[in-house]
Formats: structure tokens, sequence, C-alpha cells
């Protein structure tokens, strides 16, 4: 175990010209100083300030404002809450079945919230983006896939370079379920592994041979899936920094596009399944993680995958490296994307949506989502209706996020206001993060420093107006 005056190879951030990272050093004391409970910054306002206070009324006049004369592109997505089994420490909206009937049951709602959301859209937009997450969605058998795209396809209009993609588990998944979602029009999948230790495996209620896992990802490349991405997660039980590096070894020999490493959040007054990891007292250390954390940048990064940010890693050639040398990666509900100015039509159980203006999300119990839907009514829950201050602080939180670097003389012209004086006190609270070497602030703006991009929630949450009166419930940081 490292003491507090040791330090850990991390990498500093790629600068948007695309200069290669470099080594940097991490103090392993500013994990224990900065590893606290923060967003995770896929909105602003974040999730837990959506209220069901929020007019009804309010966010459909939101949705028909959005579809006056727009031209802006969509971004659909399609919450398939299945699963055969619960993964102890999974953190979706699930709902746990053998009955492979209920997704049929399930895509008749399904049509009915797309029938009801119909009328409010403008014919010529077109889909850019369009992903299915779970849950599982292979869970359902291949003639309701072709169903689904039945149903969808009849409704929108799509570009011809949409980026399609559908969260995929092997374990359970036949050939004609990875064709039936390419007949779709997915041509990206993200394959959940987490970890291919048998140990660790069955610590988590996820057993999945490397067998399952590479036949899956042989089958998605014959199918013509051009984009694969594979998922991990580290700090689960009984995992270290030695036996991560072999997941890693293992998954990198499936070449795959992307990889998404993501620090496991460990929330049971959310997800009650994970008080079992509580009392088999088996999950690693901070100090732990952060090492498996450090051997999967430098493992990857050797391997000729490019740091994209917080948990992202993209092959140099893959469109998210070329967007954040760029300047125009976003950030949104299914992490770091390419597409810029979209709006997000989310559909299903729990499912959220975004507008310039609004935020919307659905009912998150089955129950309630196909009463309100046999009703004749969008299953709408909770929202929120951003006012021009939220709007502005949503772009300095994305710039942060996505590009790891501020000019405010760029930021002044996209926001349309002074940003040095608008954020003054934010800029100014920077101080003690610039002392610790998470950022390097200058008369034009401030670079995020490697240790930094691993600690950048940290950033961004000085210009989250919410975090002194809001709920606070939220991961840590690393």
């Amino acid at each position: 175990m490292l003491d507090a005056h040791q330090t850990v190879a991390m990498i500093a951030p790629s600068p948007i010209t695309g200069t290669p990272p470099t080594p940097a050093e991490f103090d392993l004391a500013l994990v224990r100083k900065y590893n606290v409970p923060g967003p995770r910054y896929t909105s602003y306002p974040t999730a837990p300030h959506f209220t069901e206070a929020t007019p009804p009324e309010a966010l459909t006049e939101a949705i028909r404002r959005d579809n006056r004369g727009a031209r802006r592109p969509l971004s659909l997505y399609f919450h398939l809450p299945f699963c055969e089994t619960l993964c102890w420490f999974c953190g979706c909206t699930t709902v746990i079945t053998l009955k492979r009937n209920a997704g049929s049951v399930y895509l008749d709602y399904l049509e009915k919230e797309l029938a009801l959301i119909q009328p409010f859209l403008n014919p010529s937009r077109r889909v850019a983006q369009m992903h299915f997450g779970g849950g599982t969605p292979t869970f359902l058998p291949p003639p309701v896939i072709r169903r689904l795209g039945e149903a969808i396809h009849a409704r929108f209009k799509f570009a011809d370079d949409s980026e399609n993609c559908v969260e995929v588990d092997p374990r359970r998944i036949t050939r004609d379920h990875i064709r039936a979602f390419r007949e779709l029009g997915c041509n990206r999948a993200s394959l959940g592994v987490q970890d291919t230790n048998p140990v660790v495996q069955r610590a988590v209620h996820r057993v999945q041979p490397m067998d399952v896992t590479r036949q899956a990802f042989d089958w998605m490349r014959e199918e013509g899936y051009h984009s694969i991405s594979i998922d991990l997660i580290y700090g689960l039980p009984h995992q270290t920094a030695g036996s991560f590096a072999r997941t890693i070894d293992e998954v990198l020999t499936l070449q795959p596009d992307r990889l998404a490493v993501f620090s496991y959040a460990h929330v049971p007054w959310i997800k009650p399944s994970q008080r079992i990891f509580e009392k088999q007292a088996n999950l690693p250390s901070t100090e732990e993680k952060l090492k498996m954390l450090a051997t999967a940048v430098r493992k990857l990064t050797e391997a000729g995958m490019v740091y994209i940010g917080m948990d992202h890693f993209a092959r140099d050639d893959d469109e998210l490296a070329i967007a954040q040398r760029e300047g125009t990666l976003q950030r949104n509900f299914q992490g770091y994307s390419t597409h810029a100015g979209a709006s997000i039509y989310g559909f299903g159980m729990s499912s959220i949506s975004q507008t310039e203006d609004s935020y919307r999300q659905n009912l998150k119990e089955l129950p309630g989502y196909y009463a309100r839907l046999d009703a004749g009514r969008l299953p709408l829950e909770r929202g929120l209706m951003l006012s021009a201050e939220d709007r502005l602080r949503r772009q300095a939180i994305m710039r942060i996020m996505c590009d790891r670097r501020v000019n405010y003389a760029d930021l002044s012209r996209r926001l349309g206001v002074d940003f040095r004086n608008k954020f003054a006190r934010e800029i100014e609270s920077l101080a003690d993060l610039e002392a610790d070497g998470l950022l390097h602030r200058h008369a034009e703006g401030f670079v995020v420093t490697g240790v930094g991009a691993l600690l950048i929630r940290i950033i961004a949450m000085r210009f989250d107006a919410y975090l002194e009166t809001g709920p606070r419930q939220f991961s840590r940081t690393v």
C-alpha cells in the first residue's frame, strides 16, 4: 500500500491541438483530500435537482418550443430495463425477471409513448444519435428487437452518418440478437465485461468467461459493427492493481475501439444490493483503487489509446479523440459524445430527455409508467426548467469536463457574457486547486493538469451553484 508521500504515474491532459499526453506525478495525499462526493455532470443542473413540482404543462411546452422551426438534430435514448439476474454492483434502473414476454409487453407501451410524442416533433429533424441502454437491451428476443426497429423507423428519419449504439450483455445472447440490432441500425456496441477474474465475477454475481465475451465480440465484428467499446469497473470486491492489469491485458486482445473504465460507485442508500459488499468487507481501499486507475491509464495509453476524460479511452483515430482535439467534445447522459447541439428524447421507464431549456424524466417504476400511458398521458414524473443562469453554468461545466481548459475570450463569445467578470468569484476560488497542482491559471484562462484530469469533477464543482444547498448523496470523485 502507498503512503501519503508516494506517487503514482498519471497522465497530463491531451490539449485540443492533439499533443500526446505526457507523464505527471500524482500525490496520493490529494486523493484523500479530494475524494469527496461529487456529481458526474452528465447534466447540469444534475438529476437530484429535477422536481415533481415542475408542471407537466411546462415540460410539454418545452417540447413544442424545441420543435418550432428546429433544425437541431435528435438523440434518441431507449431504456430497456430487463435483466435475468442482478449484478450486485449495478447502479442502473432495472427490472429483474425471467419472463421473456415482459419485453413484448414493454414494447407495447414504448409504442404508446412514441405515438404520444410524435405530434410534438418537427418531421424535418434527423436523428444523429441513438442509444439502447438498460438493464440489458439484449434481453429482448430478436423478433421483439425487429419490431422495435419498425416502430422507431416508422416515426423518425435518420441522418446518413447517425451513430447508433446498443449495450450488450454477452452472457445470454445469440448471433441473431446481434444481427437484429444491426438491422435496426446499430453500428456501435458497448460490451459489458467489468472484470475477467473469476473470483471477482463470483463476488459480484456476474460470471462471464472470456470465451463468452470473445464470441460476442467476434459476432459483432462479423455483423458489421464498426466501433465496439468495452466497459470495465475498478473498485469491485477482491480486485487489486495486479488482477486488474491482467483484466486489461485480456480485453486488449480483442482490440476494442473504445474503453470505459468506470470507478465503482458505492451508493447503497440508492441500491440496497450493494450492502452485500459491506457485509463481506472485501472492497479495495481508496489507495488500491488509485493504483488500479493508474495501471489502467498506463497500460491503455501504452497500447495507443487516448485518455478522453474521467473514464473514457479511445483509439487515436476514433471520433471521440478527434472531437477532443478539435474542442467539439460533448457530455450527456450516455457519457462523452461527439454530437453537439442535439436534443435528447428518452423513451421507457426512468429515461431522461433534454432540450435547450429543460430536462424531463419518466416515471421510474414499471406499474406507474404503464398506468400513465394507459391513461393516454406522457409518463413524466419530474423535470426542471433551466434559467438563463443554469444554461450559462451548464456550458462552463461542459467545457471544463470536455476540454480540460478554459479560454475566457472563447467562452465569452460562446455565452454572450464577459466570462471573467461573470465568474470572477468562481475563478478566484480555484486558488487552492492551483496550489495543489490541479490546474494552471493565466491571464487568458486556465489549463487542467494531469492531476486535475483525474479530479476534473472537483474543478467543475466550483462552478456549480447548487452544491451548497442541494443534495450531496453522490458517488465519490475517485
